[in-house]
């Protein structure tokens, strides 16, 4: 029990660090490391609710203008895409969805890296930022994951740091909290994963401060590098995670 609270306190402090950084990311982190050693659903709601927790700390902490004609078609896509998320939690294969996405995450963002004066995407419009969102939305109800899809597509249209750290910050809390307030009326969580949220939300609020400070001062190059990099080694650790699992089969 207490090598569980240890793995639960790692993957916590180092998602928590990363989600203030960039915004984004909690839940890659955090089942990059929770994936060992817990089981998958609950490892998805102590993501879920860490992710959460990180998400409300950030918005107080660095708070940015935004334009709700840019947010609001990944809102309500994501709105479409939670319910999905969170029906399809149980039935999902993680090893496998950890597997695609892994290999997705290796393959383009150190393309996106290497090739920074790439067009700007503008095909699709709000239409495809809605797709973008109800893919994010989906991941949410899964995971914790709310923010990957989304932030990559915002990084395709060429958004400024701020405009993209305003449009994931409020679409992931938005998500967040309709998919944790969805597994609480589901009944997904017990009383027995109680300490463990405790002992996430304890983990987190540190961490996060500290990440928020530190996005403050970095230019709009090192945020993307920085941004593009974490997906890449988030791929990486799901890789990791995921193909001696599948071998092993």
């Amino acid at each position: 029990m207490q090598a569980l609270y240890v793995y639960v306190i790692v993957g916590a402090v180092l998602a928590g660090f990363v989600q203030g950084l960039s915004g984004f990311a909690f839940g890659m982190v955090a089942m990059s490391i929770w994936a060992w050693t817990l089981e998958p659903q609950l490892a998805a709601v102590l993501a879920l609710f860490g992710a959460l927790t990180g998400q409300v700390i950030a918005a107080v902490t660095v708070r940015r203008s935004f334009d709700k004609r840019i947010l609001w078609p990944f809102v309500l896509g994501g709105l479409v895409g939670v319910p999905f998320g969170v029906w399809l939690l149980p039935h999902l294969d993680l090893v496998m969805f950890k597997l695609c996405l892994g290999v997705l995450l290796v393959l383009w963002c150190p393309a996106m890296l290497m090739s920074q004066h790439l067009p700007k995407v503008a095909f699709g419009g709000r239409v495809a930022d809605g797709v973008a969102g109800a893919i994010g939305g989906a991941m949410a109800g899964i995971g914790g994951f709310s923010g990957t899809i989304p932030t990559l597509w915002c990084t395709l249209r060429g958004f400024q740091r701020d405009t993209q750290r305003a449009v994931i910050q409020n679409f992931n809390l938005s998500m967040l909290s309709v998919a944790f307030a969805v597994h609480v009326a589901s009944g997904s969580i017990g009383r027995s994963v109680l300490p463990l949220l405790v002992l996430v939300a304890a983990a987190v609020a540190v961490p996060v401060l500290l990440g928020a400070r530190l996005y403050i001062g970095i230019s709009e190059v090192a945020f993307r590098k920085i941004v593009l990099s974490l997906l890449t080694l988030s791929g990486i650790a799901m890789l990791a995670s995921a193909v001696p699992v599948l071998l092993s089969r």
